[in-house]
């Protein structure tokens, strides 16, 4: 007689192909961890937050003791995580508020990469433990109101006098801006090459105030940051960087979070919408067992479980060495619009109720609108793939 074969394990919703198989015992527990973390601290209070356009202080220092500031980078007692576990953090960070992977990406991506990777070893061994401590929080000055997709147009002027550099300009749309200690500030010089310098706080002639009236990332702090005469000595320039190459490198670090983040907050938009699916009643039966209902909720299905491979395919990339830009680029641009997709079709299953703060869709709608743009747009993403597949430049 034969024996009767084993029953296929029940199928999870938020991990239809069952990706967690493909991660190691190291991964899960920081993805699990970061996990525990959002929905404890994050995700009960993330709606008032929003409301009141505020991210707490205490919760970078709280996000620093989970030991996420820098967690992807080795050496000065930084942890030296994989990509594959920084990307993993990332999505759980964002299935609680793009607010929150902002500030730890900004942190660590951006600040502390800049610092890392173009610094000296005397501004290393300065910022980076600090840094990773949450004793120092970092911002990054790139992006300005007349620069944005073209940062080779940047209007921000560093002119030597002495030992010191004194920088004039301004910077737009700057995450922790009003709360950082220290911006890494991308200039020109006289002799038109891009330098990064560290800016202190408390320096003569900078001021970082804060963006309000945002009706996206509203639970973060968004800035501008003035340079007027800020004198800063030399020993704060970094100096292994002095073009466009500097910053863009930073940026492809912040983008690669980007790939991961969208996925998790599409997953928490889908989340929502399969429970509420399943207790809404409506002509006698819950709206899940309509036809067109699942049809959404297998489309959105879909576009997660696709988004996460993509995700993980990627960081596997980047773990071995053989990730470029373009990569990079078709993941945000692909992850993130699918990421909208999926909220948006899940605040159409909570009819009224989507528009609330009762539920996260809304927010994280909100929220991926902002993502959609910054740190390169769809639109600029669409012309990195497009010139890498055709082998012609179309940005000019």
């Amino acid at each position: 007689m034969a024996a009767k074969s084993a029953a296929p394990p029940t199928l999870d919703p938020l991990d239809f192909l069952a990706v967690d198989a493909l991660l190691d015992e190291e991964e899960k527990a920081i993805r699990d961890t970061v996990r525990a973390f959002v929905r404890e601290r994050i995700v009960p209070h993330v709606g008032d937050w929003f409301e009141e356009g505020i991210l707490p202080r205490e919760v970078l220092t709280e996000l620093a003791g989970l030991g996420l500031f820098g967690m992807h980078l080795d050496g000065y007692g930084l942890p030296g995580a994989s990509a594959v576990a920084y990307g993993l953090a990332c999505m759980e960070l964002e299935a609680g508020d793009s607010g929150t992977r902002s500030a730890v990406s900004v942190q660590g991506s951006l600040a502390m990469f800049a610092i890392w990777r173009w610094g000296s070893e005397e501004q290393k061994e300065r910022w980076l433990p600090r840094m990773h401590s949450g004793e120092l929080i970092g911002c990054f000055g790139l992006t300005e109101a007349d620069a944005g997709s073209d940062p080779g147009s940047m209007r921000t002027h560093a002119r030597r006098d002495g030992t010191d550099w004194v920088l004039n300009g301004s910077k737009m749309w700057i995450t922790n801006g009003t709360i950082a200690d220290l911006a890494v500030v991308w200039a020109r010089t006289d002799e038109s090459e891009v330098r990064g310098f560290v800016v202190e706080k408390g320096m003569r002639g900078f001021s970082a105030p804060e963006i309000h009236k945002k009706l996206s990332l509203r639970a973060s702090v968004t800035s501008e940051l003035v340079l007027d005469d800020v004198r800063v000595p030399d020993e704060n320039m970094l100096p292994e960087a002095s073009s466009l190459r500097g910053p863009l490198s930073c940026l492809d670090e912040a983008r690669y979070g980007i790939v991961w983040g969208a996925v998790g907050a599409a997953r928490a938009c889908f989340e929502a919408a399969l429970d509420y699916a399943k207790e809404r009643i409506v002509f006698g039966k819950p709206i899940s067992a309509y036809q067109l209902t699942q049809e959404k909720l297998a489309e959105m299905a879909l576009e997660i479980n696709r988004g996460t491979l993509v995700a993980l395919h990627i960081g596997r990339m980047k773990d071995a060495g053989t990730l470029r830009p373009e990569h990079v680029s078709l993941g945000k641009m692909g992850n993130v619009r699918g990421a909208l997709e999926v909220c948006r079709s899940a605040r159409t299953i909570l009819g009224g109720n989507g528009i609330t703060l009762e539920y996260p869709v809304i927010r994280h709608m909100n929220n991926l609108e902002s993502v959609l743009t910054y740190e390169g747009t769809h639109e600029v993403h669409t012309l990195v793939v497009g010139a890498a597949i055709t082998g012609t430049q179309a940005f000019r």
